[in-house]
């Protein structure tokens, strides 16, 4: 593989994160995200599969967080796959897995490994810190 499609795969994921997490576009699923795409690890409990479970999940973050935004703190590519560690944030003013807005800056972090075939994302494994995500939401104690 070229310099080149690294260089490629890199901004495609950049691209779909923002789009997606950052600017709220649901649309960026269609878009970037391959029809027979495959989860590896739901990006929260109960999620659909698939590529659903992508929008679904950035629809909820932005609507219980309507200012919710995505910083890529690192984004590291080889071959076809892309490797991206994040820190997500915004403020609590809905609710959020039954949780109340509290008005507060909630914080996610994560790393997703994301494989790229052509021009679209075609797989995810991905890890977030989701109890972190509850402790900050009440749900949880410690």
């Amino acid at each position: 593989m070229t310099g080149n499609r690294t260089t490629q795969n890199k901004q495609l994921v950049e691209t779909f994160i923002q789009e997606l997490f950052t600017k709220g576009d649901l649309g960026a699923v269609d878009r970037y995200v391959h029809p027979n795409f495959v989860n590896h690890d739901a990006p929260f409990p109960g999620a659909p599969e698939g590529a659903e479970g992508l929008r679904l999940a950035a629809a909820m973050m932005r609507e219980a967080s309507p200012d919710w935004h995505s910083q890529i703190d690192q984004l590291i590519a080889e071959d076809d796959l892309v490797v991206e560690r994040f820190t997500a944030s915004g403020t609590h003013r809905g609710e959020l897995m039954g949780a109340a807005p509290t008005g507060t800056t909630i914080v996610l972090t994560g790393i997703q490994i994301f494989r790229i075939d052509g021009d679209r994302i075609v797989e995810r494994w991905g890890r977030l810190d989701e109890a972190g995500l509850y402790r900050q939401l009440g749900l949880v104690s410690g």
